[in-house]
């Protein structure tokens, strides 16, 4: 398929014509309790583009409804760029992007309750109904392929959420690459119940299906249950969801009659990758991306797919890892630098944050991710962790929280793990690791992974805790540990 610009493509796979050659799918999108054919999208979301038409910039409150879908794709149609809002946002964050973003309206429903503050930004919004029902066949002027179709904003996990630029020529070169590497088609069927507001829920799990021309089975929450009744070929979902899929093995099992297990977003635990092919049959596809990236490396349909490792970069993007004192790591699978990327499906920058932007690729062009990596003689790649929390300097030796929690992960007693450095006057980072298990003992916790790994990447600290601070991707949030 060609990197025609978004919209372009939309159409051509969604529009009246192919109803008229019996191509149209009465069950095209499945969401909500609602099931959307192919016209249902098409004649709706063109009924939405000659309203927004005109506009600049609106928000979404992205929950996993029909309205989205109709909101997304009418914006997609109009040229009109979407800022999608997470439901669960608090007022301050609101705010901020609702104020950073310079949105119009609220397109479908507004927040409420809690949510806004007397007089916010987020309660003076105009609000634009969506009509799931209406039609409208009327063709639209071709936006340009650079503009602007999404503003994703980030966790913010080290200040206010930045917000992403994502073009609509992008996010076609990135759902390109990954139909090919995963050999996506239309005769698939995606299953997942991811949030509808970043790249993996939204870009993959939304657009990716309208793109390609597959079905989508959206289970609101990511269930066991929900994922084995779906009866899907593709099924997505982070760790989190992963780990209950094999702790339900009755659902697990059902999901044998798939073609694709993709798991991302976080890393996937080797104990979680090893049941979950045991369960199965099928060994997961393990991908990395972020949202100023997309996708960028995976593991392939018809490739190699080994635990820990997110595989090789997709079509159109090269990486290379860089030391601290600007080095190129070699490629031995051992040495860890950090990781830089280029490619076609990367974003435009941070909006009105250009000291972010410049921060963020080198003067030669490269991308940097911020996260740590080691790339092995054949070319595939395993993600350390990032740079400012994953990346632990202990007594002169620089060690992986990934390693260590690999570990952890593997004796029987822990759930859930996260290994962070917090200071030490004597080490400068001592390892500590933050445990979910039962009956867990933390003298015996450090002994095991010292018996595995070498002595220094022992954790010198082993607290039990109930749960670990998890964002709505199902990412710890190590910061908030300490």
């Amino acid at each position: 398929m060609t990197c025609e610009t978004l919209a372009r493509v939309l159409l051509s796979s969604l529009n009246p014509l192919a109803v008229a050659r019996g191509d149209d799918l009465p069950d095209a999108v499945r969401i909500d309790g609602h099931s959307l054919s192919r016209s249902d999208i098409v004649g709706g979301a063109g009924a939405l583009a000659r309203r927004v038409a005109g506009a600049r910039c609106v928000a979404v409150l992205a929950e996993p409804t029909a309205a989205t879908v109709i909101a997304i794709v009418g914006c997609l149609f109009a040229g009109v760029t979407v800022v999608p809002v997470p439901p669960d946002s608090g007022p301050a964050e609101l705010d901020h992007i609702l104020s950073d973003s310079g949105a119009q309206a609220w397109l479908g429903k507004a927040p409420e309750g809690a949510a806004l503050s007397p007089g916010s930004r987020a309660a003076s919004l105009p609000v634009v109904p969506v009509r799931v029902n209406a039609r409208d066949w009327h063709g639209h002027p071709e936006p340009h392929p650079s503009s602007t179709a999404f503003i994703l904003y980030t966790s913010g996990t080290t200040g206010a959420p930045k917000g992403v630029l994502l073009s609509r020529r992008a996010i076609a070169a990135g759902l390109d690459a990954l139909a090919q590497a995963w050999e996506w088609t239309s005769k698939d069927t995606l299953v997942h119940g991811l949030p509808l507001f970043h790249v993996h829920g939204l870009i993959l799990g939304l657009l990716g299906p309208l793109r390609v021309g597959s079905r989508l089975v959206h289970t609101g929450k990511p269930t066991p249950a929900a994922y084995a009744e779906a009866g899907g070929t593709l099924y997505f979902g982070v760790p989190t969801v992963w780990s209950r899929v094999v702790d339900d093995e009755q659902s697990a099992k059902a999901l044998s009659g798939a073609r694709l297990l993709v798991s991302g977003s976080a890393p996937l635990p080797v104990p979680v990758f090893e049941k979950l092919a045991a369960l199965t049959g099928l060994t997961p596809v393990e991908r990395y991306g972020m949202s100023e990236t997309m996708i960028t490396l995976s593991t392939r349909a018809d490739g190699e797919r080994r635990p820990g490792w997110v595989g090789l970069p997709v079509a159109g993007v090269e990486t290379r890892l860089v030391a601290e004192d600007g080095a190129v790591v070699p490629h031995d699978g051992e040495s860890i630098g950090g990781l830089q990327v280029r490619g076609p499906m990367l974003f435009d920058g941070y909006l009105n944050r250009p000291d972010a932007t410049a921060e963020s690729w080198t003067e030669d062009g490269w991308f940097v991710t911020g996260d740590v990596a080691a790339i092995d003689e054949d070319g595939f790649h395993r993600i350390v962790g990032r740079a400012s929390t994953d990346l632990i300097k202990s007594g002169g030796y620089r060690i992986g929280a990934g390693e260590v929690e690999t570990s952890l992960l593997g004796h029987p007693g822990v759930k859930e793990v996260a290994v962070v450095g917090l200071p030490d006057d004597d080490l400068g980072q001592r390892i500590v690791a933050f445990v979910v298990g039962d009956d867990a003992d933390p003298d015996e916790l450090i002994a095991h992974v010292a018996s595995e790994l070498s002595v220094h990447k022992r954790p010198r600290e082993v607290r039990l805790v109930e749960s670990l601070p998890r964002n709505a991707m199902g990412k710890v949030q190590k910061k908030l540990l300490g």
